[in-house]
């Protein structure tokens, strides 16, 4: 059988004349700023200018672009190989840059598959990213025309597989941090996730509770499972309460507390600007300002091959269960008290 597996992701600009187009189709979508069409579209344009120069340095210290497809092209080839046993050929859909849904439901029906996966490279789901992503799909599909058994993987947050991958990667890490510090200094994991506002997690998303369980599923499988850590959460982006602690936050206290720290990117898998120039140039200055005694960062998988298997036993394990919606687990992963969760929506009540 052919197997076409759709690879989510955020998507980035790929040249600097992009970045501001980009910008507006994040700031543009409803599941990012829930406010009524007419006030969504002035609210985008003000927010992508209001920081349009940071943004454009941020992004010339990359290059002039983004590295996000480059690298998600390398995971899907990687992920390709991995999966010839089920048909497997592997496309990318990007939410906010090229190759939107669009694009890729054209490749995906002259492909003409038995069945598709939609696998997003997000590990926790979110109405903002997965939910967007997914919603966005099935609009694009209906408007194509492409009809064919789909699957749909919710969230694989803490797949033993993926949180031995991400552990491997922090154990690493901790032993180059211990390496470098004087002996019997002390050490804190900062396991930072893109934020949200207060207000989505309130509503029923499921995005907090699963970044915490993820790193509950990660501290279990480290060499040192007593080293101190922390779960904190990075980037915002509008005036409103955001969920807490920020990065920022946790950073400062380390300061205060004299602590060397570990980044550990746990909601990505791809080094996007995130990554290489929040957590790697401006968070590692705001520590050395505040007297941080270390500051370190573990790498996020791009096509690590432990985490490529991983998503390998995922994608096998979703194609299998059949057409319709899936998580890591099976059936729902999430309690059922996360009313935003795919699962509510579609009136699957009980946990797998």
């Amino acid at each position: 059988m052919k197997t076409a597996i759709v690879l989510f992701n955020l998507g980035g600009p790929d040249e600097p004349e992009a970045i501001k187009p980009f910008r507006v189709n994040l700031f543009s979508d409803p599941a990012i700023i829930r406010a009524p069409i007419f006030i969504r579209f002035w609210l985008a344009r003000l927010i992508a200018a209001s920081s349009s120069k940071a943004a454009v340095e941020n992004y010339e210290r990359m290059g002039g672009r983004s590295p996000l497809l480059d690298l998600t092209t390398q995971q899907a080839a990687a992920l390709e190989a991995q999966l010839s046993d089920i048909g497997a050929k592997c496309f990318i859909a990007m939410r906010y840059w090229h190759p939107f849904a669009a694009e890729t439901v054209k490749q995906v029906k002259a492909y003409a598959p038995d069945r598709i996966l939609l696998l997003p490279l997000y590990p926790q789901f979110s109405t903002t990213t997965t939910g967007s992503s997914l919603r966005d799909w099935h609009e694009q599909a209906a408007k194509g025309g492409l009809v064919a058994p789909t699957t749909s993987l919710c969230c694989f947050y803490d797949d033993p597989d993926y949180a031995g991958a991400i552990a491997a990667l922090v154990d690493e890490e901790i032993i180059k941090a211990r390496a470098a510090l004087a002996p019997g200094a002390k050490l804190r994991l900062l396991f930072s996730a893109h934020g949200l506002p207060e207000s989505i997690v309130k509503a029923g998303d499921p995005y907090q509770a699963e970044v915490e369980a993820s790193v509950a599923a990660v501290m279990a499988r480290l060499a040192d499972r007593e080293v101190e850590h922390q779960v904190c959460y990075q980037s915002r982006a509008t005036p409103q309460k955001w969920i807490s602690p920020s990065t920022i936050e946790a950073i400062e206290q380390a300061g205060v507390d004299q602590i060397a720290v570990v980044l550990v990117p746990i909601a990505f898998v791809s080094d996007h600007i995130e990554t290489l120039v929040e957590l790697d140039i401006e968070n590692a200055e705001l520590a050395h300002e505040k007297h941080v005694p270390g500051y370190f960062r573990a790498k996020v998988p791009n096509s690590d091959p432990a985490f490529i298997a991983a998503l390998a036993g995922l994608a096998r394990r979703a194609v299998a269960h059949g057409d319709g919606l899936c998580s890591h687990k099976g059936g729902r992963a999430c309690d059922v008290s996360h009313t935003d969760c795919p699962w509510a929506k579609y009136g699957v009540r009980d946990a797998a």
